[in-house]
């Protein structure tokens, strides 16, 4: 059961990152990449890496949110075209749960049936324990380049996405900070009932 269902997944991680690279609409491939993600949390899962399995599925499925919001602000995608067209999608969104629901009963049935065996190795300790040597005692170095690269990413998406306006009032910090108190204020002696 643990290797059919590792198959199964492994197919559809397969087979959906192959359909995030040839989709035509971002949309499309922005859900096939939630289901290669969510597949591999599978695979995680049967490897007994709870961790792993809850980070993936957390940090990545709720970065695709953000990956899908920089695709509407740089691609402009017209999404009246795309609700007018949203029956057709039925079909497609109907292939992707049932595959989902699939997967997660053969997770859940191989997971029971090593948990009852015993056939996987079993890991000594926690799985955040046993990960954190593994990251910071055998690979610093490449842990910390790959969060360079993601923090270099970030900021590249950021000025991507930024626009500056000329008709916005931004703030100057510098010409509050530095500006004369006694050119900042003005005493007006005004008489009562004459106004300003």
């Amino acid at each position: 059961m643990f290797a059919f269902a590792f198959y199964i997944c492994a197919f559809v991680i397969v087979i959906s990152a192959f359909l995030v690279v040839i989709s035509r609409n971002p949309v499309h491939s922005v859900l096939w990449l939630i289901l290669t993600f969510l597949s591999s949390t599978a695979l995680f899962v049967l490897l007994n890496a709870e961790f792993l399995a809850m980070l993936l599925m957390i940090v990545y499925v709720g970065a695709v949110a953000v990956l899908f919001l920089f695709v509407v602000m740089m691609l402009d995608v017209d999404f009246v075209s795309l609700k007018e067209g949203a029956m057709k999608n039925l079909g497609f969104g109907l292939i992707v749960a049932v595959i989902l629901a699939v997967e997660m009963m053969l997770v859940a049935k191989a997971s029971n049936s090593v948990s009852a065996t015993g056939t996987m190795p079993i890991i000594e300790g926690e799985n955040t324990y046993v990960l954190g040597l593994a990251l910071y005692n055998d690979f610093p170095f490449v842990f910390l380049g790959s969060a360079m690269v993601l923090f270099v990413a970030m900021i590249g998406a950021i000025v991507l996405t930024m626009s500056h306006r000329k008709d916005v009032k931004r703030q100057d910090v510098l010409t509050q900070m530095y500006r004369d108190p006694a050119q900042a204020m003005e005493m007006v002696d005004v008489k009562p009932g004459s106004g300003i």
